[in-house]
């Protein structure tokens, strides 16, 4: 019996100290990110990894409109991400539900060609994406991002149609024979019950525009003042800005990272719920 607690304390011993050397090395770049953002000296000199002399110069400096201007890219961001987040969430959710709910000739194989289609990188529609906006006289323009992030949703119904699945259908049944309609059991019956899943949706699809470089890159071009977060930051580590704006893209970073973080801080317990919720065979 003693053998036996040795042995577990070891073997936890072991798995903490391996654990706590992965949180190190996992926290070393967020914390070199944060500490070049404080850093009053310019350039991109990575020979030390305490500043020389401390400063918010860089996160003022991002507030002055000179050749980079942050705060007009956070704001489309925002605005794109938001609105994106609405029409991706109502297209996932629906989409899953009509996959869970309903039975219809052609359910299955359309089930299938989603799931084989949602396999493909996004990236690889890009060209026909920019020239179907080309003809619509909708590139350079947030709304045309809006679409973009939002149309191809319904391909990642996978999830949520999973936990769906897991809602039993005698509630379904009884709410229909109680005379209400298909649209009014998945708004009133269906969704309340919900939560976790819906939270999981909106979080990664509010995530999307933050993180997207290649689809705004082709479709805004040199349309400087509806670049995205992404998309300026990217600017700014070209080789003619490095030097100036290193560190400032260092605070930027760190700025876009806030409401992501306290996002998914806030909503993990349901993100993880919507996960293991949706992971059941459907």
């Amino acid at each position: 019996m003693m053998n036996m607690k040795v042995k577990n304390r070891i073997s936890n011993t072991v798995i903490y100290i391996f654990l706590s050397i992965m949180v190190i090395i996992w926290l070393l770049p967020i914390a070199w990110l944060v500490l070049c953002s404080l850093r009053e000296e310019a350039g991109a000199d990575l020979s030390y990894f305490i500043p020389k002399t401390w400063s918010f110069k860089n996160y003022i400096d991002l507030t002055k409109t000179d050749t980079f201007f942050f705060p007009r890219w956070f704001g489309n961001t925002l605005f794109v991400a938001v609105f994106s987040c609405i029409l991706s969430s109502l297209y996932v959710l629906m989409v899953s539900y009509t996959f869970s709910r309903l039975r219809f000739k052609i359910r299955r194989p359309l089930m299938n060609l989603v799931l084989i289609l949602g396999m493909f990188p996004g990236f690889m529609s890009m060209i026909a994406v920019y020239y179907i906006l080309k003809a619509v006289n909708m590139t350079q323009s947030l709304l045309a991002l809006i679409l973009v992030y939002s149309s191809g949703a319904g391909l990642s119904y996978y999830v949520a149609k999973g936990f769906f699945d897991t809602i039993p259908k005698n509630m379904d049944e009884a709410a229909r024979i109680d005379g209400a309609s298909q649209n009014q059991v998945f708004w009133k019956i269906v969704l309340p019950l919900s939560k976790p899943i819906i939270l999981y949706t909106i979080l990664t699809s509010f995530m999307a525009p933050w993180m997207d470089f290649i689809f705004v890159s082709v479709i805004m071009k040199d349309n400087y003042q509806n670049y995205t977060v992404a998309l300026g930051l990217y600017r700014m580590l070209e080789r003619e800005n490095m030097n100036t704006y290193f560190t400032k893209f260092c605070a930027s970073s760190v700025l876009v990272a806030i409401p992501i973080t306290a996002l998914f801080i806030s909503m993990q317990k349901f993100y993880i719920e919507g996960v293991t919720g949706g992971s059941v065979k459907g």
